[in-house]
């Protein structure tokens, strides 16, 4: 069993030495361990550390594009090498590596295909009241998209099987952690949780600019990542939303109608009402359109894994 641990890095030559001196050289049930570092545009000695560390396999990018783009490609490469498991950390040592062999555990004995580390955020010092709460909430609202019950599914300390990696595609360009939960839920890959305790802050997340700049990036990718999967389930409820709220001035309508049979009276009710029925075909409509996409895209998606078995063929 081959296990690539990969490490996304933006200028992080003060963290990294601590990650990679922390990673176990061993683990029971793996047979070699490769660090794989993903240089996402570094401009300080980032590289050079890591190759001082021993670190033999790099994926450049010119300039700096992303984590998602840093853990795809990652992915790509470390599937080309053959792995088996591939777990992902971070250069800013905030998660615990001595934990790697407890985090691939689940995959090894075949009970899960995806391993999240639960940072028991509650439990964290450096977060503050606000961001524990959001964090619960944002977690929430994945299972609840994804069908999964993740303590932690913000969290990026992941391990993944191989044949998992096949199935799962990163489209958004800002994290993929959330994708990538709400798409092995909808593909009914089986997760699995194991509670860790992350490192001491050493410097902000480059994530994002501001809580609410994260909340609302994280926001738009749940909200797009859920659509892909069941558009006909906002599209199909608003339709009947605007159904039952169009009826109401119609039969307002009606009701004056019969009782004050005025030529042109309560008209606005009548238009009010067209305006939403007219709203809830659209809706219908649209809702129709989107699932054919969906359809659409399932069927490409298992053409893409087709092709990266081709592609990635030990």
């Amino acid at each position: 069993m081959k296990l690539v641990i990969q490490i996304p890095c933006f200028n992080e030559e003060k963290t990294l030495p601590l990650v990679l001196k922390s990673i176990p050289k061993r683990i029971p049930g793996i047979t070699e361990v490769v660090v794989l570092v993903v240089d996402d545009g570094s401009t300080d000695r980032t590289v050079d550390i890591a190759k001082r560390h021993g670190v033999k396999h790099f994926v450049h990018h010119r300039r700096n594009m992303g984590l998602a783009r840093s853990f795809q490609d990652g992915i790509n490469e470390a599937l080309r090498q053959g792995a088996d498991v591939v777990v992902s950390t971070d250069g800013d040592n905030q998660y615990p590596q001595d934990r790697i062999p407890d985090l691939i555990k689940p995959i090894l004995e075949g009970k899960a295909d995806i391993v999240v580390g639960d940072r028991q955020t509650r439990t964290i010092k450096h977060f503050s009241f606000t961001k524990k709460l959001l964090q619960r909430f944002g977690s929430w609202v994945v299972n609840r998209a994804a069908g999964t019950d993740l303590p932690d599914a913000a969290s990026g300390f992941r391990a993944y099987s191989r044949e998992s990696l096949f199935r799962l595609n990163v489209v958004t360009r800002f994290s993929y952690c959330m994708e990538t939960i709400i798409q092995a839920g909808n593909k009914r890959l089986a997760i699995a949780s194991v509670p860790i305790k992350t490192n001491e802050k050493l410097r902000e997340s480059r994530l994002f600019k501001s809580t609410p700049h994260h909340v609302l990036r994280s926001a738009m990718a749940i909200i797009r990542s859920y659509l892909m999967y069941k558009p006909y389930a906002l599209f199909i409820t608003l339709g009947l939303a605007l159904l039952a709220l169009g009826l109401i001035p119609f039969g307002r309508y009606l009701w004056f109608l019969y009782t004050d049979p005025s030529p042109g009276s309560h008209l606005q009710s009548l238009i009010l009402g067209a305006v939403l029925l007219i709203g809830s075909f659209l809706s219908v409509i649209v809702g129709v359109i989107s699932d054919l996409v969906r359809t659409t895209r399932i069927l490409q998606e298992d053409e893409l894994e087709r092709t990266k078995r081709i592609q990635f063929d030990r």
